[in-house]
């Protein structure tokens, strides 16, 4: 009994020395003693909690078990997905290292053919400062052949214009009037109807006479000139001022002109002053178309004269009533000859 107290005693001590989490856990450890001192129903309560500790180890045993296994798949599913991610980056990693080559080679080729583009521009370039040098040179040829075809034409024309000098152009003579008396013989019914004086005077002798153009053209309408050629400059003036004092001059009362025969340079040159002439006229400023083709009219009391419509613009361009007169006539002249040189 006294060692039963002891025993008691020694426990009692050792639960209260026992930390709380100790003393309250089911499963506590015996002495063989103890056990046999143990009423049969403490005996029952530790048989049930043993069972009951050994059941909660079972499960947490299965438990463990469970986790582990779940561990184990989760951890081959990682491997798995390791290997797959691991095999992705790999083949991502070739193709990307292809892309980049075929980038890398792309590059190349760009900048290979760019080099060539700027080489091949260069050499365009090159062609065509060369080209632009051959079309100035070309174009400075040109315009001096043009100079010398002009200065060729005006040599021409004053050779022509020399050779008809003496030379009378009889306008609107009917076709085949001719045929009874000639042309001279016209030119001298023509002297008699119009000036007897000059008709009886013997030194005006007709060395030449014909139309022209030589061939009769049926479909024209109006009749081919009459150019008569006279011995003399001095018969042709003489000739000529009658027929402007006169202003009317008929054949058989039907209306004819007489005009200077000049080459059909000046006469084309000559017809170029005639809307500039008709205006001036209109105005009072008593403009003439000298010999060959010159242009002579007053302004504010003088008397000038022009060569070139050229000379004529820049001299309106100093008087703004002359220009003012002439601005429309002007602008349609450089109008024509812009439609002349864009049909060329």
């Amino acid at each position: 009994m006294t060692n039963e107290c002891k025993s008691r005693g020694n426990k009692n001590k050792q639960d209260t020395l026992m930390p709380p989490n100790e003393i309250d856990t089911p499963i506590q450890d015996y002495e063989d003693d103890e056990i046999e001192e143990m009423q049969e129903v403490d005996l029952n309560k530790l048989i049930r909690t043993l069972r009951s500790s050994q059941k909660q180890i079972l499960e947490l045993q299965k438990s463990l078990m469970d986790k582990i296994k779940n561990l184990s798949r989760e951890n081959e599913i990682l491997r798995r997905n390791q290997n797959e991610m691991k095999q992705l980056v790999e083949n991502e990693t070739v193709i990307v290292t292809r892309n980049h080559n075929e980038v890398k080679n792309s590059i190349d080729q760009m900048k290979n053919t760019l080099q060539s583009l700027k080489n091949r521009m260069g050499e365009a370039e090159e062609r065509i400062s060369e080209l632009e040098d051959r079309a100035q040179e070309n174009l400075q040829s040109n315009q001096k052949k043009e100079e010398e075809i002009r200065y060729l034409k005006n040599i021409f024309g004053n050779l022509q214009d020399t050779i008809k000098k003496p030379s009378i152009r009889v306008l609107g003579v009917p076709e085949g009037m001719e045929r009874e008396k000639g042309l001279e013989g016209l030119f001298s019914e023509i002297l008699a109807e119009n000036f007897p004086g000059l008709e009886k005077d013997r030194d005006i002798l007709v060395q030449e006479a014909h139309r022209t153009p030589n061939k009769h053209d049926q479909k024209r309408s109006s009749p081919r000139h009459v150019v008569i050629k006279l011995s003399t400059v001095k018969h042709k003036e003489r000739n000529l001022k009658c027929a402007r004092e006169k202003h009317q001059i008929t054949l058989r009362g039907s209306p004819i002109r007489l005009t200077a025969d000049f080459s059909s340079e000046t006469l084309q040159a000559r017809r170029e002053w005639r809307d500039i002439a008709q205006v001036l006229r209109g105005n009072n400023c008593q403009p003439r178309i000298l010999y060959p083709a010159t242009l002579s009219f007053v302004n504010e009391g003088e008397i000038k004269t022009f060569y070139s419509k050229q000379k004529l613009k820049e001299f309106v361009a100093t008087r703004p009533a002359l220009q003012k007169m002439l601005k429309d006539v002007l602008h349609t002249e450089t109008q024509k000859h812009g439609h002349q040189y864009e049909r060329r």
